[in-house]
């Protein structure tokens, strides 16, 4: 998902009420809206399966799934986000019809555009939000998932995962072969280091 396009500053309600008018989704950043593109067939299918494979594992529990149009509102930034994936464990969440405000865990498919935004200034939004847990990237172009994940001491530490490994969400308790995630999903092969001469 990118943000391209600045348009014209307005109050957290004025976007909420234009943004149920429109086709065209937008994010928000302290009073300015950013309109978003559509993704790639990798990207979206990434997104979709592990929607599908969440939906799964938490059926039946207390925890909710929401993919792509579903927003996150950050409050203490003023924001709001459109993840490609969202988990809320907390009922109050269920209030809100067009945007949750605890997520537990935040997945975000990474774009060519958005790359070191969602890395960076995104991730430093997401933190600001007291219910978030795991902070998850994942690159559709090569198989690796970067979960950030939230420790005792309050620190957000990496869990790295590559080709052949198990990744796990361990706030909901989740593990999967992380192929699964990439399945209908043509990924070019890893180009191995340079060996010394």
């Amino acid at each position: 998902m990118s943000i391209p396009h600045k348009l014209a500053k307005m109050s957290p309600q004025s976007y909420l009420d234009w943004e149920k008018t429109l086709d065209i989704k937008h994010e928000y950043i302290d009073g300015e809206v950013y309109a978003m593109v559509g993704a790639r067939d990798a990207h979206v299918t990434v997104a979709g399966n592990i929607f599908a494979l969440l939906h799964s594992h938490l059926r039946g529990g207390p925890c909710r799934i929401y993919m792509a149009d579903m927003k996150v509102r950050v409050e203490s930034v003023n924001a709001f986000f459109y993840p490609d994936v969202v988990v809320t464990c907390d009922e109050r969440d269920r209030k809100n019809d067009y945007f949750k405000i605890h997520p537990h865990v935040v997945i975000e498919v990474l774009s060519d555009s958005t790359a070191a935004y969602d890395r960076g200034q995104k991730f430093a939004r997401y933190r600001a939000s007291p219910a978030l847990r795991e902070y998850v990237i994942i690159d559709p172009d090569r198989i690796s998932v970067e979960v950030f994940r939230l420790d005792n001491t309050g620190h957000w530490v990496l869990y790295p995962f590559s080709a052949g490994q198990k990744v796990e969400f361990a706030s909901v308790d989740f593990r999967v072969a992380i192929e699964a995630l990439y399945e209908n999903v043509t990924v070019p092969p890893e180009i191995p280091p340079l060996s010394d001469p």
